[in-house]
């Protein structure tokens, strides 16, 4: 055995967790203790100063060019793997401008346009027809994706106890759903902002579609910019979008929702959240969210206080987001020859990597999916019990 193979194997043999085999030139070497439950083909062999930098790169990048295979569904073997995470190493000096990149406007629009202006023709590949970019809600586990973001919606808005002509801004609104539906269902007047330029002109699409001229608004703009507007809104509602700001700004973006926020208004923060403050995966930072942060709960809890918001429910959604990722993967793999003519099999893997791995952590309940609902001071003329 060359010495590279040795010292490949012995970084290895830490993730035990789950029994699997390794694979090189033909021949087998066992990991952990038991039969094995997935397989891992080997066709080079990252270095081990690569996997010292950063594992979650050498790996993830070693499997992007095919120089590492997983025999058989790339989530199982993922899911008996993902939970291990903290054995991975992760060099935060040499990778300091990755993993703690600029929280400028400048650069926060660059990191915001590079994965969601890849092109609205890619997501409707493999988003339901709602292009709801985010966790589903499945009332049974039977529900299609679509019935599931659907539902998300409609739980997300029975929360925010709406009533016609109040005021609503979204801040991270995607390609619109969520305000469509308030519009449409209980005939608010609604604020959208994004950064990115594709998801606007589709919002701004349906928009004119369904007749809502008189009551939505699309944005291309930074939240740091919204008390600029000299707007109040009844309601605020972020889905998906806190994990863009970095930890440094996690209280700039609640007290810009406070500033915006009218006295006794209600706020749903929708966010992938984690147990403790965790600065973020190299590889996905690399290649999928450039400059992504998962606030921890307690911590997104704390600044609420501090501000005189009172937290009225917090949801578990971890669960939800696990079979959401399973749902686009399917759909993914189903047009993954249309994507890889409109990229390359690289790009495919890469994407495949991501939806898998993000998944698995779910799934491990390395990171969870919190909803809280937050009034700015105390509202006294909500129901008493949970009426949604």
């Amino acid at each position: 055995m060359h010495l590279k193979e040795k010292e490949f194997l012995e970084f290895m043999r830490k993730f035990d967790d789950d029994p699997f085999t390794i694979c090189i030139h033909g021949k087998d070497y066992p990991i952990g203790v038991g039969k094995p439950i997935f397989r891992v083909q080997i066709h080079k062999i990252p270095s081990i100063s690569e996997l010292m930098t950063s594992t979650s790169i050498a790996l993830g990048e070693a499997y992007m060019r095919g120089e590492i295979e997983i025999e058989g569904d790339l989530y199982h073997a993922l899911n008996h793997f993902m939970g291990q995470l903290g054995k991975f190493q992760t060099d935060k000096k040499r990778l300091k401008k990755l993993m703690f990149s600029s929280n400028s406007k400048k650069n926060q629009k660059k990191e915001v346009s590079s994965h969601y202006d890849i092109g609205n023709s890619f997501y409707k590949l493999w988003l339901d027809d709602t292009m709801s970019y985010s966790c589903g809600y499945f009332e049974k586990e039977s529900d299609t994706l679509g019935q599931a973001q659907h539902q998300k919606a409609d739980r997300i808005l029975q929360k925010l106890a709406l009533e016609p002509d109040m005021t609503i801004c979204d801040i991270g609104c995607g390609w619109g759903f969520l305000l469509l539906e308030a519009a449409k269902k209980y005939h608010i007047h609604g604020l959208g902002i994004t950064l990115s330029s594709e998801q606007k002109m589709e919002f701004e699409r349906q928009i004119v579609a369904y007749h809502l001229e008189d009551y939505l608004e699309v944005e291309l703009l930074d939240y740091r910019d919204l008390p600029k507007l000299n707007r109040t809104f009844d309601r605020v509602v972020s889905v998906g979008m806190i994990e863009h700001v970095g930890r440094e700004n996690y209280a700039l973006f609640m007290n810009t929702v406070k500033e915006i926020l009218n006295p006794g208004g209600l706020f749903l923060l929708h966010f992938i959240s984690g147990l403790q403050e965790y600065p973020g995966d190299a590889w996905m930072k690399k290649y999928i969210f450039p400059g992504g942060m998962v606030p921890s709960l307690r911590e997104m809890i704390q600044i609420a206080g501090n501000l005189k918001f009172y937290t009225l429910d917090v949801e578990s959604l971890r669960r939800h987001y696990n079979h959401t990722l399973l749902c686009w993967n399917q759909n993914f793999q189903a047009h993954r020859s249309e994507i890889v003519q409109m990229f390359d099999e690289e790009f495919a893997k890469m994407w495949e990597l991501y939806l898998c791995s993000c998944a698995a952590s779910f799934e491990n309940g390395v990171i969870d999916l919190h909803q809280i609902l937050i009034s700015n001071g105390v509202n006294n003329q909500l129901p008493m019990t949970r009426w949604y």
